[in-house]
């Protein structure tokens, strides 16, 4: 990780991660949570479980927060208090419906994501921006998570596209979703190289790793494209902007 300007101006720097460190530390840290808990990692990690290891690093996590209020469908909130733990909030639109779990999975990894590479932004900066009013009293800074960034934020959003690859990261760690990728080609007997996201053996790969790691077909669309295992013949491929 290095510091480069925040051109958004809310702090005077802001942290650049390489594609690799967030994986590898997404990866770390869902491993050592499945190791710790059960003696193994295993795919796709349980929702419930998903729910635990996020209450195990934040102040609070409310499942059912009301944010209907919340302009521009909020599905996600993330609360950061200098000095304290950070709180989150989950959409209760989200909870106890089979048929939104798995955005139920992106929006708590989303937030997770946040709590994981940005708290630690409101200890080491002096005075981050917009953590005080103009009167110089402390205020509460939040991270409010639209539906539509859950997966993909442009890159200039650059907390939310952090956040956003810390996602898939979570859910499809990097080590897993190779060997998804290289036991799909051996029995599909197809080469090396990145598949056509329209071609018939991409949209199979996708489906596979959907079914895999409990993920919507968007989120494994996503973060295959992220690691160059699909091209978008549209000329939109993804691409890293940390």
């Amino acid at each position: 990780m290095k510091w480069v300007p925040d051109r958004t101006g809310r702090f005077a720097k802001r942290p650049h991660y390489d594609p690799a460190e967030i994986d590898a530390e997404c990866e770390r840290i869902i491993r050592d949570f499945l190791m710790k808990k059960y003696g193994k990692s295993e795919f796709p990690i349980s929702t419930s479980d998903l729910g635990v290891l996020i209450e195990s690093c934040v102040e609070d996590l409310d499942m059912g927060a009301d944010l209907a209020e919340e302009e521009g469908d909020v599905e996600g909130v993330t609360e950061f208090t200098r000095g304290k733990l950070p709180t989150v909030k989950i959409s209760r639109a989200l909870v106890g419906t089979a048929s939104v779990e798995n955005r139920l999975r992106t929006t708590l990894t989303h937030e997770f994501s946040h709590v994981t590479f940005h708290r630690f932004m409101f200890e080491v900066e002096s005075k981050p921006r917009s953590l005080f009013d103009n009167q110089g009293v402390e205020v509460q800074e939040i991270a409010k998570c639209k539906r539509a960034n859950i997966l993909g934020a442009a890159a200039a959003e650059w907390m939310e596209w952090q956040a956003g690859y810390g996602c898939g990261a979570f859910l499809m760690p990097i080590r897993s979703l190779i060997e998804t990728v290289h036991e799909f080609r051996q029995l599909e007997n197809i080469p090396a190289g990145a598949l056509s996201l329209i071609s018939e053996e991409g949209q199979e790969l996708l489906q596979r790793v959907a079914g895999a790691f409990q993920v919507s077909r968007d989120a494994a669309r996503v973060r295959l494209l992220q690691g160059r295992f699909l091209q978008d013949d549209g000329g939109h491929e993804s691409k890293h902007l940390f």
